[in-house]
């Protein structure tokens, strides 16, 4: 993908996810209700948590006290994990590409000192303080929305640069490799092959996966020791 592509590709998923976040961002975000209360809302964040962080904690902490950790999560939305995350980590940066879903965010969760947000440009994470340093990145229901392979492989350069050696990135992709058309919604279809091809460029072993082929594929990249990520 070239510059200009990158561009209009940036400013299609920021304009879409804005008009989304306008319209019913609880919706977009999970679409098992149109009319969530605040209390529904954040509770179903709590339970993805529950299921995708709690029971997975002793590849996610590897003997850190997860008070002690800085931890970034992609594609935060309004807020619905970083919330249930905030209550777990010491400290927790989350970056989305859509500035109406970062505002949503930034008023649910004004009481949690703990939690930075930042709205990047969707492809990379450019957007973070330099140096800064993670322990565990984690992201979920966000790139099967993305609609370029080559976006999700920046963003895992980004993840190889900012992710401490030895610790985890979590994430879930649409395995489905087979759909008609590649959009904001849709998003494209991550295959083994793409999945492995992904950690060997930028400094990962992929040590575990789960759900290939389906919607809820399931990567877990470890960064390799002293691993040197490819430009």
């Amino acid at each position: 993908m070239d510059a200009a592509e990158r561009l209009r590709l940036t400013a299609r998923m920021r304009s879409e996810w804005n008009d989304r976040a306008r319209k019913n961002a609880r919706f977009y975000i999970n679409n098992a209700s149109a009319e969530w209360t605040d209390e529904e809302f954040f509770r179903t964040g709590e339970e993805n948590v529950e299921e995708h962080i709690l029971t997975d904690m002793h590849n996610i902490c590897q003997g850190m006290a997860p008070q002690e950790m800085n931890i970034l999560e992609i594609g935060c939305g309004a807020g619905r994990l970083t919330r249930a995350l905030a209550r777990v980590f010491g400290s927790i940066h989350a970056v989305d590409v859509s500035s109406e879903m970062i505002r949503i965010a930034r008023e649910k969760l004004a009481d949690a000192p703990n939690v930075q947000l930042y709205c990047n440009n969707g492809v990379d994470l450019s957007v973070l303080p330099g140096g800064v340093r993670f322990d565990f990145a984690f992201s979920f229901i966000v790139f099967q929305h993305v609609p370029s392979l080559d976006v999700i492989a920046s963003y895992c350069r980004d993840v190889g640069r900012c992710l401490r050696p030895g610790s985890l990135f979590k994430f879930q992709v649409q395995g489905y490799t087979k759909l008609a058309t590649a959009d904001t919604w849709l998003g494209t279809g991550v295959s083994e092959a793409d999945a492995r091809q992904m950690a060997e460029d930028y400094g990962f072993e992929l040590r575990y996966s789960h759900g290939a082929g389906t919607q809820f594929y399931w990567l877990w990249f470890f960064k390799r020791e002293d691993s040197a990520p490819n430009p």
